[in-house]
């Protein structure tokens, strides 16, 4: 550990909160590197192939389980919770015509906004008390849901996310590795889940298979995000209309009625992707799919993956002369720039929607 200067630690800790809340952080909580408890559920899930094709998430374990080794000289993470609920979606889910795009998603790429506030806070605090720091959210092998419980942020609920009984789980994580020995939290939230399994009762696909416990290769947030290829036609049914990503598992924790709006806004929804016909979706190019999710979260999937995706919601859609009339243009394009993912899903929701 290096040394450092300036303000007294006790003090440099009591200011945290002030610097995090100014820079649009709703929580912040400090703690050690020790991960030993989370380490054998982790290798667990991994030997389960529950990552399906994120090979990502098998490598540098090491350095994931011990923060120390990612970046060395570390002794505390400080742990940040930025809330991105900022509109109310009506009952999408429930119009077949209309597609549906996570929460999450709708806004400004949340690791663009994150990402520069954590530096914000880093730089303060290394402006009055020296240390080295480095931010991350979402962005390296880093454990970040075991992290934010040990600092205090909240619980690892049934559906895998953090849970906080005064804000739901509506909110983005964040980390600054640092080596000033800062005191690090106490308190651990109860686990106040309880008998609850209203998470793993409504997921579509029955990707949550136990408490903690997700089969990311069935997660319809996996299926429309991470995953590049083909989705299997026995779960294409179950995604109904969600294009991008999956909130059920948010929307029915009882929790998240406690969850507050964000007034941030760089959350706020772009060109109307919180309540877009498919119709209208299936109508952009490739150029217009790019400039339409122009730094947003949406650019995590090419336009193959985009149009695969709607396809799917379209074949799960009741028919309508002007859907299959979209689908059938969606199709001819596909075929001729080549691009198969694409146009066999194109094919599949062609043949269901005849079948209406």
């Amino acid at each position: 550990m290096r040394d450092y200067s300036g303000m007294h630690i006790d003090e440099l800790a009591a200011q945290l909160e002030t610097w995090a809340l100014d820079l649009g952080f709703q929580q912040v909580g400090v703690t050690d590197t020790d991960l030993n408890n989370y380490t054998p559920d982790y290798r667990a899930w991994l030997e389960r192939q529950f990552q399906g094709g994120m090979a990502y998430m098998a490598r540098n374990v090491g350095k994931r389980t011990d923060p120390s080794k990612l970046v060395p000289g570390t002794v505390r993470v400080i742990s940040v919770r930025m809330d991105y609920l900022t509109v109310s979606r009506g009952d999408i889910l429930n119009d077949s015509s209309r597609g549906y795009i996570s929460h999450y998603a709708l806004g400004r790429d949340y690791h663009k906004t994150v990402r520069g506030r954590l530096r914000a806070l880093a730089k303060q605090i290394e402006i009055h008390a020296g240390g080295q720091y480095r931010a991350f959210t979402d962005s390296a092998p880093i454990l970040e849901k075991p992290l934010a419980a040990k600092a205090g942020i909240g619980w690892v609920g049934k559906n895998t996310l953090i849970l906080n009984e005064s804000a739901g789980s509506w909110f983005f994580l964040g980390e600054i590795f640092t080596d000033v020995p800062l005191p690090v939290n106490t308190e651990l939230h109860e686990d106040k889940c309880g008998a609850c399994k209203a998470c793993i009762n409504v997921c579509p696909t029955g990707a949550i298979v136990g408490p903690r416990q997700l089969d990311a290769r069935r997660c319809i947030s996996y299926l429309t995000i991470e995953h590049k290829g083909v989705i299997d036609e026995e779960l294409r049914e179950f995604i109904g209309n969600r294009i991008f990503g999956c909130d059920d598992c948010q929307l029915v924790c009882p929790w998240n009625r406690f969850a507050q709006a964000s007034n941030e806004s760089d959350f706020a929804p772009r060109h109307g992707l919180d309540d877009p016909t498919l119709i209208k979706l299936l109508a952009w190019n490739e150029a217009e799919f790019l400039e339409h999710t122009k730094g947003m979260a949406l650019r995590r999937i090419n336009y193959s993956q985009w149009v695969r995706n709607l396809a799917v919601a379209a074949g799960n859609a009741s028919y309508t002369p002007e859907l299959i009339r979209a689908v059938d243009e969606k199709l001819s394009e596909s075929r001729r720039i080549g691009d198969t993912l694409a146009s066999q899903h194109l094919e599949w929701a062609v043949k269901k929607l005849n079948q209406h």
